[in-house]
């Protein structure tokens, strides 16, 4: 079946869709069809036609429908005054007067203190990856569009490492994901081994990549080798687990170039044709001799062998790289280390190792030049620092960190507008220390949020909420790691009507066209479509939405082709026209061009005389399949499946402390805590324990000082401000020390 809209004999009709969000989801673009009846969904089911998810749902896609006709929704614009933030003193009014009340205010605060006082968030992997910025700068006209995440600690760090070390787009593993006949294709090849490092695909399914390909891939041959704090589902079923203690990855890392260099495993041939600084990077691995990884990581020497070796006798093989790569201050060093690794051992864009792309096509370039938009001067009043010098080069955003503190000090000049777009910030796994930002964010002037439920963040500080629509209400486009390395570009379809919403990109629209039109020149969001992908592929968004889908060409060892350089010429698009194992571009931002080693700031080795207070390593953001971080919490069938928020314990060290299978345990440090409910699982390390982020309770009262129950188990408030990595990138999520207590409930 293809067609976009198919009418049934019992007066209901099929809309062929792919999913992206809202709901929040990575861009995976799940085909799928959703059955209208008398105007709403009423059913969802796969499309088996659809070549990477092949009708395969999670369940949060199978209970869509609760999702969008859920009691508490919000279908209207909402107004309060600012005096009575915190209060559910909400009126609803017409996008009109939205509208008014925004060019009102915003045009207030540019007079008032230029458009710099304004800046605008964004949340993690929806479509506001996308739109955000370009509110930012082609609408409100202010430089600081900024992601919360202390350090940029999601997806940005890794990519912007692959732009440094290698000039290409996100490396991702080879799934046959371009291919319409998929692994069938004779230019495929199954990869021996896959690498899962820091990463949880079948219930993360992150940036674009379809997590059950790795079930498929495991069918076909292929073995795994998984590097986790914790024994997933996958290192169950792996020949090799190296269950790290958490922030140690790069003397990993480095423990494993060791052993390929040391016993001469690499590939000598892409080495000397396609590497830059070979020599200096053995000698740093050399540093790193297995007895000192092993004490520093606690992984047994003779398993770290084992895996290296497997790796590199087995081509082709793979690296998926996640999130503990990003958050971590020490992250560059270890994304150095996992490049290094594949580059080696001649696994880039070859068949069944690791895909590479330009960086930034489609709309990830379209939303970054939105820059040009802002008036001259504007963008140097963005808030940075001179210092982050990495940062500066791969962003062209506003620090988090900084943005902090200037929140809290008015330095370099005072804030005074926030904008949440479809970012819950002090619930999410975002912000570090979010009572610091809440307190900081409540004396702006005016605060404006886009969602589709009302949230801690809505609740606690805005002022005016924007209702927006989820992706079986609006038209758009699924781009897999967001431009950065698309296998494919899928479209949304509007099936239905709920409310008086509208989508983040439709909010850009009619944002935009009231204070800067002259930026938003297109008539129908249809006509943007177009206009971002006719010249690239060829087609208009109306025949996307027929075809349903569209995948990318792709050839192999771009490299030898001149396909990775904007100047023709073969190698990459690095200063050398190298994969740079020795960085060319570090030593000028003041960064060691090696990887290297650095303990987290807040372990039982940095911090000894905290050793006996706070034993244990707090580790956190492992996913589950019933929510999107803060999202979803409302839904009954999902949050009948997970009802909790719970906190990992080894058996032996709840036996310790006293606690039971379903106790409440409150995991406290110097900086913070949280309460979650206590399951005791073998699959964490005795001296670890694993909590969930991204918790509030939307059964709880919603006005403060509760906001339905935020701060109950808000496990970043154990985590600090600002511990970055001299880049700029990176912080300390999922590596700080804490101790645990059984408490009686959950408030502790």
């Amino acid at each position: 079946m293809s067609e976009l809209r198919t009418d049934c004999e019992d007066g209901t009709f099929k809309i062929r869709t792919c999913a992206w969000s809202p709901p929040g989801d990575h861009p995976v673009g799940c085909g799928m069809f959703l059955t209208v009846k008398d105007g709403k969904v009423v059913h969802v089911e796969g499309d088996a036609s659809h070549p990477i998810t092949n009708g395969r749902l999670c369940v949060r896609c199978l209970t869509l429908p609760e999702y969008i006709y859920h009691e508490d929704r919000i279908l209207t614009p909402l107004y309060r005054d600012p005096a009575d933030r915190g209060k559910d003193a909400w009126k609803p009014i017409s996008w009109d007067e939205a509208l008014d009340i925004i060019e009102e205010r915003v045009n207030y605060i540019k007079a008032n203190y230029g458009a710099e006082a304004i800046v605008a968030f964004q949340g993690t992997g929806r479509e506001a990856t996308l739109y955000k910025t370009p509110l930012a700068y082609a609408a409100l006209g202010t430089p600081n569009s900024c992601f919360p995440m202390s350090g940029d600690s999601c997806y940005g760090p890794r990519a912007s490492v692959a732009d440094f070390l290698l000039g290409a787009g996100y490396p991702e593993l080879d799934y046959a994901a371009y291919f319409p006949d998929r692994y069938d294709d004779p230019r495929y090849e199954v990869p021996k081994y896959i690498i899962l490092w820091g990463k949880d695909p079948l219930f993360s399914n992150p940036d674009g990549f379809f997590g059950h390909s790795l079930i498929d891939l495991m069918k076909r041959g292929s073995k795994f080798i998984t590097i986790d704090p914790r024994l997933t589902w996958l290192g169950t079923r792996a020949d090799y687990h190296l269950q790290l203690r958490p922030g140690t990855d790069s003397a990993l890392g480095l423990g494993l170039l060791n052993v390929i260099i040391s016993e001469d495993l690499y590939d000598h041939e892409f080495v000397e044709n396609w590497c830059f600084g070979f020599e200096e990077l053995a000698e740093r691995a050399a540093e790193y001799p297995l007895e000192k990884v092993e004490k520093i990581t606690w992984v047994p020497k003779e398993t770290i062998q084992a895996a290296a070796r497997a790796f590199a006798t087995s081509h082709p093989s793979s690296i998926m790289w996640g999130l503990a790569i990003d958050t971590s201050a020490n992250g560059v060093q270890a994304g150095h280390c996992v490049l290094a690794l594949a580059a080696i051992t001649g696994n880039l864009d070859v068949p069944g190792g690791i895909t590479l792309s330009k960086p930034a096509s489609f709309m990830g370039k379209w939303r970054y030049e939105c820059a040009q938009q802002l008036p001259p001067g504007m963008l140097e009043k963005q808030i940075s620092d001179p210092r982050y010098k990495g940062f500066l080069a791969a962003h062209v955003i506003a620090h988090p960190d900084r943005i902090l503190d200037t929140l809290e000090t008015e330095e370099p000049y005072p804030l005074k507008m926030a904008w949440f777009y479809s970012s819950n910030l002090i619930a999410n796994t975002a912000a570090a220390q979010p009572k610091r930002w809440f307190s900081a964010l409540r004396r702006l002037e005016f605060n404006v949020c886009q969602d589709i439920f009302m949230t801690p963040t809505a609740m606690g500080l805005c002022d005016l909420f924007l209702p927006v629509s989820s992706f079986a209400e609006h038209d758009g486009i699924v781009l897999p790691h967001f431009g950065r390395n698309t296998h494919m570009v899928a479209s949304m379809n509007k099936a239905v009507t709920v409310g008086d919403c509208r989508s983040d990109l439709e909010i850009d629209f009619l944002v935009g066209k009231r204070l800067n039109p002259k930026a938003w020149p297109w008539e129908t969001i249809s006509d943007f479509f177009t206009a971002q992908i006719e010249p690239q592929l060829g087609i208009t968004f109306p025949q996307l939405q027929e075809m349903s889908l569209m995948q990318q060409k792709f050839e192999y060892r771009k490299y030898e082709k001149g396909l990775l350089r904007n100047d023709g010429e073969q190698g990459f698009n690095t200063p050398t026209g190298l994969v740079e194992l020795k960085s060319s571009l570090y030593e000028d931002w003041g960064e060691d061009p090696l990887p290297y080693y650095e303990e987290p700031s807040y372990s039982f080795i940095s911090r000894p005389e905290e050793a006996d207070m706070y034993p244990l390593v707090f580790t956190m953001g492992g996913r589950v399949t019933t929510s999107f971080h803060s999202e979803h919490r409302q839904i009954p069938s999902l949050r009948a499946i997970t009802p909790d928020a719970i906190v990992q314990i080894h058996p032996d060290t709840a036996a310790k402390y006293g606690i039971e299978e379903g106790d409440w345990v409150r995991i406290e440090n110097s900086l913070g805590y949280a309460v979650e409910k206590a399951h005791l699982s073998p699959i964490v390390d005795p001296r670890v324990v694993h909590g969930t982020h991204g918790w509030w309770y939307p059964e709880q009262d919603g006005e403060e000082p509760n906001l339905y129950g935020v701060w109950q188990s808000s496990v970043n408030s154990l985590v600090p401000h600002a511990k970055n990595g001299k880049m700029g990138f990176g912080a300390p999520y999922k590596c700080v020390n804490c101790k645990i207590v059984k408490v009686e409930s959950l408030q502790g």
